[in-house]
């Protein structure tokens, strides 16, 4: 059997999720430079998520990557939403925050759950996080004087996705420690909901790379 042969289709979805995002290097307003971020974020993603896949076909242990990894998704994302909401005082709170959350994570990995075991503890404390500013960027957006156009708001684009599968990915990965002896029915079931998630969160990037080229080409016909 080829490595090939069971890649998850999420596994596609970030390929052009990574294509896409390297066009937003071009011409970007000021407001929207943070994008330029993302194609060396999703680059590190896909290759993080393959190998942790080889490591599987392997039969090797991959938790420490994804300790590793996860983390640096919470950290990083933390740092966007932090440069897309305006408050200054709430960008100085998430720059706390993230530090605090890596101080966490470390101690967590190094001296409770450690090496050998998923971080649910942090990874949950992670997503409630990212919830929360999440949610707060939408308070902000809808409290602005004049009204924005979201459809072409790679913002609104990313932190929808972030809420959804934040939001949705917490009681499932809270667990996930705990499923050692579940069934492989329900394993398997848990195995395309995180593939749906995937999904959906790389797409709605891809629509925000997206969005920025159409913004670009309806304000030229005006």
């Amino acid at each position: 059997m080829q490595i090939l042969d069971f890649l998850p289709s999420y596994i596609y979805v970030i390929a052009i999720s990574f294509l896409v995002s390297l066009t937003l290097f071009f011409k970007l307003k000021p407001a929207d430079r943070y994008l330029r971020l993302f194609p060396p974020f999703l680059l590190a993603t896909l290759s993080a998520e393959l190998l942790g896949m080889y490591l599987t076909f392997l039969k090797k242990p991959n938790i420490l990557l994804y300790n590793f990894f996860t983390t640096v998704e919470f950290c990083f994302y933390l740092w966007i939403l932090g440069l897309v909401i305006s408050n200054p005082r709430m960008k100085r709170v998430i720059r706390i925050t993230n530090l605090l959350y890596a101080f966490v994570v470390v101690i967590n990995v190094l001296f409770v759950q450690g090496t050998h075991t998923f971080h649910t503890i942090t990874y949950s404390i992670g997503c409630l996080v990212i919830v929360v500013f999440c949610i707060y960027y939408f308070l902000e957006l809808f409290r602005l004087p004049k009204s924005v156009q979201l459809k072409n708001n790679p913002a609104f684009w990313i932190c929808s996705g972030l809420l959804f599968f934040y939001c949705c990915s917490f009681p499932l990965y809270a667990l996930v420690n705990l499923w050692s002896g579940i069934s492989k029915l329900v394993l398997k079931n848990f195995s395309q909901i995180v593939t749906i998630l995937n999904v959906f969160l790389y797409s709605l990037f891809t629509i925000a790379f997206l969005c920025i080229r159409n913004r670009k080409y309806t304000l030229s016909q005006s």
